[in-house]
């Protein structure tokens, strides 16, 4: 199987998403429970929002997609193989992967996410910090953005300590799959 954009924006509608495997094997997954980020349920610590009303890091959209990606499959263990960038990139052309990024005082990339906006559906695929906060402060101006712009569906995939945190929740799999049938229905712009 070759990676495509084509091919990933199928997976997503069919709730699957991409991984990486030892030696780079690309392989497609599913995931029960399925973790969500609800857009009304977003926790924000009281040190969080200090940082943000401190306006600490300049937070931009899709400015630097390559960068971002690249720093999110930057670590000794990914699941972020060249074959997904590849892809990734090119749905990026497409318009429909897309970056958040946070920049400290110097003008350098401190953290940033990455996902896909289907519908009214925006898949987080990955996220990295190079400072304090930095991908936090992404992941507060991401679930910002989508609830201005109406999207209903936040999907966080697998959960973890972090997105927990943050105030993912984890539900059934033929729930998300109902509710991604129902966002996929939307017209939503996300740039």
């Amino acid at each position: 199987m070759r990676l495509t954009p084509e091919l990933l924006v199928e997976c997503y509608r069919r709730g699957l998403f991409p991984m990486a495997g030892p030696g780079g094997r690309v392989g497609l997954y599913r995931s029960d429970p399925r973790a969500v980020l609800e857009l009304d349920a977003l926790h924000v610590s009281k040190s969080l929002a200090r940082v943000l009303r401190k306006g600490v890091y300049e937070v931009r959209i899709d400015q630097d997609f390559e960068a971002v990606i690249r720093a999110c499959a930057d670590r000794e263990e990914t699941w972020i193989s060249e074959e997904i960038i590849r892809a990734f990139l090119g749905l990026h052309r497409r318009g429909l992967a897309h970056s958040v990024e946070a920049y400290d005082g110097e003008g350098r990339l401190a953290g940033g996410l990455y996902g896909v906006a289907l519908g009214g559906a925006f898949f987080g695929e990955s996220m990295f910090s190079r400072r304090p906060d930095a991908s936090k402060v992404c992941l507060v101006r991401l679930v910002e953005r989508l609830r201005e712009r109406g999207y209903v569906l936040l999907d966080c995939q697998v959960q973890s300590p972090h997105l927990e945190r943050m105030g993912a929740v984890e539900i059934p799999e033929a729930e998300f799959m109902r509710r991604l049938s129902e966002a996929l229905r939307l017209d939503r712009a996300f740039a």
